[in-house]
């Protein structure tokens, strides 16, 4: 069975995104996020934290789903 990938891409310390990869070709979701109390402000992006939450979230939601159709 395959498998809904979660992945951190972090290029810039304190900054990056949690891309959720699905088996079936999909386009990924991905959840920004910035650590850095200032900029975040400006850009509006969640926290690291926030952000693996959400990732979590769907990948569980997704991946149950996938489960429940075979």
């Amino acid at each position: 069975m395959s498998r809904i990938r979660l992945i951190k891409h972090e290029s810039v310390t304190q900054t990056g995104s949690y891309e959720v990869r699905f088996p079936d070709g999909r386009p990924s979701v991905y959840y920004n996020f910035d650590d850095n109390p200032g900029r975040r402000s400006i850009t509006e992006k969640m926290t690291s934290e926030e952000a693996l939450q959400a990732a979590t979230a769907l990948a569980r939601a997704e991946q149950d789903k996938l489960s429940n159709a075979r």
